[in-house]
């Protein structure tokens, strides 16, 4: 959606701040010996008691509150009686529906002691999205994005995940543009409107960067079991620097 007016800018401040808050919890709460499902508990128990809605389970009637992949698993991972163990890679993914408005947020860590591997590939998704926000203004390209991430990705000795993309948020979880990708596409010719509200996401892996999905019919995981990572903001497009939804 187009956000200008105060009222939808501050309908999706307040959603985006209730899913970082959500994240946030998840993130201190997760340590080893816990089950996913206990994890995605805490976070939709969050949601509800602040009136939001997990929102692909209200609008994709998925199977949890949040998504919590543990590594290979990089997207869409069904919380259930997966125990963490110590030094897993998860990433936790919370997006929610409050008063007609939507967020959506992620990011991708160690539960326990981690490994320099590890810590290298975290850091780097981190800094890659913050570089992207450097550089997302009105009037330029949508494909900067995708052109920033897939560099960046490369200086560092990753590949982007081609297959997974951000997308356009507001009143609808997904809503226009559809695929705010993850790497350079010349042909797409798409430009950044001011007051645009956007999910951008980079997929960061140690491998070929492609997904295939699993038999549950939802988990997404590396094609080469590879380890990956994500993070996540919702956006403000603006003339200046973008407003960040997804802050706690």
């Amino acid at each position: 959606m187009i956000a200008t007016d105060e009222k939808d800018i501050n309908g999706l401040r307040a959603a985006g701040k209730v899913c970082a808050q959500a994240m946030q919890l998840m993130m201190a709460s997760a340590r080893p010996g816990m089950t996913t499902l206990e994890l995605d508990q805490i976070g939709e128990e969050f949601l509800k008691k602040n009136g939001a809605t997990s929102a692909p389970r209200a609008m994709y009637n998925f199977p949890g509150g949040t998504c919590i992949s543990v590594a290979p698993v990089i997207a869409h991972g069904i919380p259930g009686e997966h125990v963490i163990q110590d030094g897993e890679l998860i990433n936790i993914d919370v997006s929610a529906e409050l008063n007609g408005y939507f967020g959506d947020t992620g990011a991708s860590m160690v539960v326990g002691a981690s490994t320099p591997e590890y810590d290298k590939l975290l850091a780097s998704g981190k800094a890659i999205l913050e570089k992207v926000l450097t550089r997302v203004r009105a009037g330029k390209p949508l494909n900067i994005i995708g052109r920033t991430v897939q560099q960046e990705a490369n200086k560092s000795g990753y590949n982007p995940i081609f297959d997974l993309t951000g997308h356009g948020i507001g009143r609808q979880l997904h809503d226009k543009p559809s695929a705010v990708y993850n790497f350079y596409k010349p042909d797409d010719r798409r430009a950044l409107e001011n007051g645009l509200a956007l999910a951008i996401e980079p997929f960061l892996t140690t491998g070929q960067g492609h997904v295939v999905e699993k038999a549950d019919g939802w988990s997404l995981k590396t094609v080469d079991n590879t380890i990956a990572v994500q993070f996540e903001h919702t956006v403000i497009v603006t003339k200046g620097e973008p407003i960040i939804l997804t802050l706690p």
